[in-house]
């Protein structure tokens, strides 16, 4: 057994070297949540926090999460992308309350203090105070107290943000298969669609999983499997970067027509089911390799997908040990005709919280969740296609969950 180095969590133990064995305490306990924020959405990682698209203009902001800090990303006069906490450097309220907006510059509710679009401190009712009394004290310097700012960086449109000043450069977090993946779908400019949220009860890790497991979605997922958008009897991939971190599995539909026989008795194969809209999966070939779905799982909180013409981020945002926030953005490409735009917003039903493919898996989050909450002694049992972290040229495998959870105990402190 291999116990962390932290004494608060010296009673988790993981039952076997490697990732194919996971106690469930990881996904219960508070302390390893705590720990969470600290080692890892705080500490060597980029975490997604918005696309550009979202934040075209000058004066733009959004707000959202790094882990489960809250942050502003916002647009200066001169174009460049900033990230601070969400938090005013005087008594600590938001000073952002709306998800997106359009400033010159943020005013705290609380006080008035004013913050310019980079996030720092441009001004402070009554400093001097009023009539001779009160004031700021005479050595107050408004350089010290801005906003607690985050490094960040852009990559195809697509906008990260951390709090650690000694992480590697983004180009190199993501490593040539993320940044490839990423550019092949964000090849050029995009609009964005929507979004849809989802509250999902389960610990944030489990989707993670989810997210790398090609084993489950023709099982899960009847919308898929019945007609024919995935199956793991197609022809794809499930590979990873040099360190595991990332993921991406791939699939390209009508590969598998006469190769059915392993889904008869499956109860997610129902040949006598239709489609009373054929319309919603009649869409159009946008990309040459001939890859019609794609599911990179960025590590640690970004999912970037093509499900036949619908193109979207997920972003995972912890809200304690046993829920998160899910977040889908969809999107399109600025020079859509008016066709496309319908079959987007229309195949756009086939994701989200109560998308045609994958409404289910918040469902499989949350009964897990709900089954693993007591026995933290004993743990999941992770080896389809034997029990080691490799890539695979089929999607028969779980071979990067093991190597998600690999990379996690080593940035958790957890000798693998």
């Amino acid at each position: 057994m291999n116990a962390i180095r932290d004494p608060a969590l010296g009673h988790l133990a993981w039952p076997a070297a490697g990732g194919s064995r996971v106690p469930f305490g990881v996904f219960t306990d508070p302390a390893v949540y705590e720990l969470e924020q600290q080692r890892l959405f705080r500490g060597e990682s980029w975490s997604f926090v918005a696309l550009e698209a979202e934040i075209p203009n000058s004066g733009d902001y959004k707000t959202t999460f790094v882990g489960d800090s809250p942050v502003v990303i916002s647009r200066a006069e001169d174009g460049s992308l900033h990230a601070y906490v969400n938090r005013c450097a005087h008594r600590g309220a938001a000073i952002c309350r709306e998800l997106r907006g359009n400033v010159q510059n943020h005013l705290c509710v609380y006080h008035q203090w004013a913050y310019d679009l980079k996030g720092n401190l441009i001004g402070v009712p009554f400093r001097r105070g009023l009539n001779g009394q009160g004031g700021m004290p005479a050595d107050f310097d408004m350089k010290q107290h801005g906003l607690q700012k985050l490094r960040v960086q852009a990559l195809a449109g697509l906008v990260f943000a951390t709090f650690s000043e000694s992480v590697e450069p983004l180009e190199d977090y993501l490593g040539p298969m993320p940044r490839q993946a990423i550019e092949r779908i964000m090849s050029r400019p995009i609009k964005v669609l929507g979004d849809q949220r989802q509250f999902v009860a389960g610990n944030w890790k489990l989707y993670a999983e989810n997210t790398r497991d090609p084993y489950h979605a023709s099982l899960l997922h009847l919308f898929h499997c019945t007609f024919g958008l995935y199956r793991s009897s197609q022809k794809g991939v499930s590979v990873m970067d040099a360190k595991h971190r990332h993921s991406m599995l791939t699939a390209m539909r009508g590969t598998d027509d006469g190769k059915l026989e392993d889904y008869q008795d499956t109860r997610t194969y129902n040949a006598d089911f239709v489609l009373s809209d054929p319309s919603l999966l009649a869409g159009r070939q946008e990309f040459d390799d001939g890859v019609t779905l794609v599911i990179l799982a960025v590590f640690p909180n970004l999912v970037v997908q093509q499900i036949s013409n619908t193109l979207a981020v997920r972003q995972i945002i912890p809200r304690g040990v046993d829920k998160f926030e899910l977040v889908w953005t969809q999107f399109g490409y600025a020079d859509d005709d008016a066709d496309m735009d319908l079959i987007r917003n229309k195949q756009g039903n086939l994701i989200g919280p109560a998308g045609l493919v994958s409404m289910e898996d918040g469902e499989a989050v949350e009964i897990v969740h709900r089954s693993i909450i007591r026995d933290q002694d004993k743990s999941s049992y992770i080896a389809m296609g034997g029990e080691q972290a490799k890539d695979a040229q089929h999607l028969v495998t779980e071979g990067s969950i093991i190597g998600f959870w690999e990379y996690y105990r080593e940035i958790m402190g957890w000798a693998a």
